[in-house]
């Protein structure tokens, strides 16, 4: 009984320090090499064959008994290196030394080595065999109990006679039913974390895919009410469209009728005036067309660019000489500034650069009523973000009506504008800063804009030097 009682304070001890050892495994030691880790599980093999010995079964003069081998056995088929079994042996038995050096102790250092080389050998053996852990294990427990007695009758100093007959048949018995129950309870305690394990993989995976699923979701929404808004701006661009290229058709038709009636009337100044409308008409209507199909180009990658050295000076004159009319009529004041310390010429393509200057001053002037539209072209200082070298910049100024926040970056889009209803009161299609922006991109510049509703605007362009 008192074997028995002595055997399961070894289990509990056993079982105790395993767990201990699992916890600090994972809070501790789970970020540690795997060089660290393992000696530290064959000093724990050590440690945990020592702590049994500290509460072993004291038969007297030194003799004791108890599980110091039951590390050996789960060691046995967890190593995969064999040597380590003889270093766990060899460091349980030069423990058994430190409770005195004595015939005893000497006797169980030796049988731990010799139980050390035992497991060394089913070791290797076990790996040959296709069986599974339970067959495994049991030959291990079975081999290593029996190996443990027969070296306590061959070494031990205990009288072989008395150990045969009367300690065999109590301690052997327990002792083969203790070790299963050990490595039961920790295969059952192995499985148990490897099922809760699993359940915290599947648990992070499901998290995941429904992390992706709600983002993806979101993506799918704002897909959406992108498309539904690109189908709003494209249904009021069909329609802006159809009444801006109704009109100017129907006055080429309607006052051609007039000057065909007019045979009968004498040429005078009514004809030249219809002609004019009729020019005018078909200009509005050409522009129209033209910035469909610089929009279609450039969509399609198909827009030719063509580098030149190109004379500043004439590209202000050229904006002035367009837009002084319109300034005029409307009663704008029309300001063009150059910086003192602007390069001659830059190297870009003339005609596409005339193209924006003319969009950017057009809308200046269309949604200004009072006040003024500047053209200021200046150098802008080094180091500005996102552009190295040497750049110019033409700054397009009005007092208008300005641009809201929310709508300053989708007012670049094609076919929009910043109120659906501007067409209708100010005319045009919302095609001019889109086709603006991708030439200022095939130019290798960049087009930027600030503005506050009601104040006016300011767009950018900055172009490359060269």
């Amino acid at each position: 009984m008192e074997f028995s009682k002595v055997f399961i304070i070894n289990i509990s001890i056993l079982t105790t320090l395993t767990y201990t050892a699992m916890l600090i495994h994972k809070y501790l030691l789970h970020q540690a090499s795997g060089v660290l880790k393992y000696a530290l599980s064959v000093l724990l093999a050590i440690g945990a064959g020592w702590l049994t010995m500290v509460y072993s079964f004291d038969f007297g003069l030194d003799i004791k008994f108890d599980l110091r081998f039951l590390p050996l056995i789960i060691c046995t088929l967890v190593y995969s290196n064999p040597i380590i079994l003889l270093v766990i042996g060899v460091g349980i038995g030069a423990a058994r030394l430190t409770f005195g050096l004595n015939s005893a102790a000497w006797a169980g250092c030796l049988n731990m080595v010799l139980l050390g080389v035992l497991c060394v050998v089913l070791n290797m053996l076990l790996k040959k065999l296709d069986w599974n852990f339970w067959a495994k294990i049991t030959v291990v427990i079975f081999a290593v109990n029996i190996a443990n007695c027969v070296n306590v009758v061959l070494y031990g100093t205990i009288p072989k006679e008395i150990y045969i007959s009367q300690i065999v048949p109590a301690i052997l018995p327990a002792s083969i039913l203790l070790s299963f129950f050990y490595v039961f309870m920790l295969s059952d305690f192995h499985l148990e974390r490897r099922r809760v394990a699993d359940v915290q993989i599947a648990h992070d995976s499901l998290q995941k895919q429904t992390d992706q699923l709600i983002e993806t979701r979101k993506i799918l929404e704002e897909k959406a009410h992108q498309l539904m808004l690109s189908s709003q701006y494209k249904s009021e661009f069909l329609a802006n469209m159809s009444h801006e290229l109704r009109t100017p058709l129907n006055s080429i038709i309607a006052l051609s009728q007039f000057i065909i009636d007019g045979d009968k009337q004498e040429e005078g100044s009514e004809a030249a005036e219809y002609a004019a409308i009729i020019h005018s008409s078909g200009q509005e209507l050409l522009r129209l067309i033209d910035d469909i199909l610089d929009l279609s180009k450039v969509e399609a990658g198909r827009m030719e660019i063509l580098s030149e050295e190109v004379i500043i000076s004439e590209i202000t004159y050229v904006m002035q000489h367009s837009f002084r009319h319109i300034a005029e009529q409307k009663e704008l004041e029309f300001i063009i500034q150059e910086d003192p310390d602007l390069p001659a010429l830059i190297h870009t393509d003339a005609l596409r650069l005339q193209q924006i200057l003319r969009n950017l001053l057009s809308n200046a002037f269309k949604f200004t009523a009072y006040g003024s539209v500047t053209l200021k072209v200046w150098k802008p200082e080094p180091g500005i973000e996102g552009m190295s070298g040497d750049w110019v910049a033409f700054s397009v100024m009005d007092t208008g009506i300005g641009i809201p926040d929310k709508m300053q970056e989708p007012i670049f889009e094609a076919f929009q504008q910043a109120d659906g209803s501007i067409s209708r009161k100010y005319g045009g299609t919302g095609l001019g800063l889109s086709i603006s922006r991708a030439l200022t991109g095939l130019l290798g510049g960049r087009l930027e804009l600030t503005s506050t509703a009601g104040q006016g605007s300011t767009f950018t362009l900055f172009l490359p030097i060269r």
